[in-house]
């Protein structure tokens, strides 16, 4: 089978980072690259091993033998370059955040929807084996009926320009808060009745570390934290009348572990290693093409669009305030 022919719109370390792993995707041909830079894009070219870099990214979307663009730029950008995409007739796989504001994930939805055209968004944990896993645990009873869940997420990353910028959408919110926040809405839904948060801020106005908690109309409490100053040990658990699993990184599963109410160990399951979490996006956005489909299943539209407003909601009530929410 001809493999699909992917170009990236930005060479940044996610972008390296992915492009390696693409190695281990047959499915994938790593066709294009267009940075800034058009000298980047060559030395990105030659170490990744991509056919051919460009110019611009006006000219990379008007390739007609590119099947799909990935978008790695940061999250201020994200609706610029998708619209050019777009506009193209290119399907687009964009990283998260989706966009740095509903509005624009509105927009860009919507034209790709009356364009009949594939976009996703590329929040791995949502493809990866691990999710139905847990869904599994859940669904066979083994912790019982859930009642609660926790999860957190920091790395010490405020050193980056694009963190800490409101102008670039910074913030642990939308760079980090996204993976606990969609490890709730994966397993429990969105059916909220209340959402309570609080944070700290940098001298820019962004959110430094923040807490969110949720609370589900069936009495389910969620918990979350999220912070850029410092390392945390990434763990999620989901707490169940009969027992509770553990889940070592939810930004990464590598081990789901299974206990009974007396803290026993009931079962183990082991992520495999050899693949890297990224993919299985690319993986989806491949089998899309060739079915004609214009969403992945794995992460609909809908529930992008869901979450954007959640963290517009949250930002606005922090007095987290961008750039992008002033535009019309």
């Amino acid at each position: 089978m001809k493999p699909v022919r992917v170009g990236f719109l930005g060479g940044g370390s996610i972008a390296n980072t992915v492009a390696r792993a693409l190695d281990q995707v047959p499915e994938i041909e790593k066709y294009g690259i267009a940075t800034r830079d058009p000298e980047r894009s060559r030395a990105f070219a030659k170490q990744n091993r991509f056919t051919r870099a460009f110019d611009s990214y006006e000219a990379m979307a008007a390739c007609p033998d590119i099947d799909f663009i990935y978008i790695a730029t940061p999250h201020s950008h994200h609706h610029e370059h998708m619209m050019l995409c777009l506009k193209q007739k290119k399907n687009v796989l964009c990283e998260k955040a989706f966009t740095a504001t509903a509005r624009e994930a509105e927009e860009v939805i919507r034209f790709a929807q009356q364009e009949k055209i594939l976009l996703a968004e590329a929040i791995w944990t949502r493809y990866m084996p691990s999710r139905n896993i847990i869904n599994r645990i859940i669904s066979d009873g083994q912790i019982g009926t859930p009642v609660g869940l926790t999860a957190n997420l920091g790395y010490r990353v405020n050193h980056h320009q694009r963190m800490i910028r409101p102008e670039l959408a910074g913030g642990a919110l939308l760079d980090l808060g996204v993976y606990p926040i969609n490890f709730a809405m994966m397993f429990f839904g969105d059916q909220f009745k209340k959402i309570t948060s609080a944070c700290t801020l940098m001298d820019t106005g962004v959110d430094a570390s923040n807490s969110i908690t949720i609370e589900y109309q069936n009495g389910i409490l969620a918990v979350l934290m999220t912070t850029q100053l410092a390392q945390t040990d990434r763990r999620g658990a989901i707490y169940g009348d009969q027992g509770y699993l553990i889940v070592d990184n939810i930004n990464n599963p590598t081990e789901i572990e299974v206990f009974n109410q007396q803290h026993e160990l009931l079962d183990k399951h082991l992520i495999d290693r050899q693949i890297s979490g990224y993919t299985y996006e690319f993986r989806s956005m491949a089998h899309c093409i060739r079915e004609g489909l214009t969403e992945c299943p794995e992460m609909p539209l809908e529930e992008t669009l869901r979450i954007m407003r959640l963290l517009d909601q949250i930002r606005h009530e922090w007095g987290v305030i961008y750039p992008a929410d002033q535009q019309k």
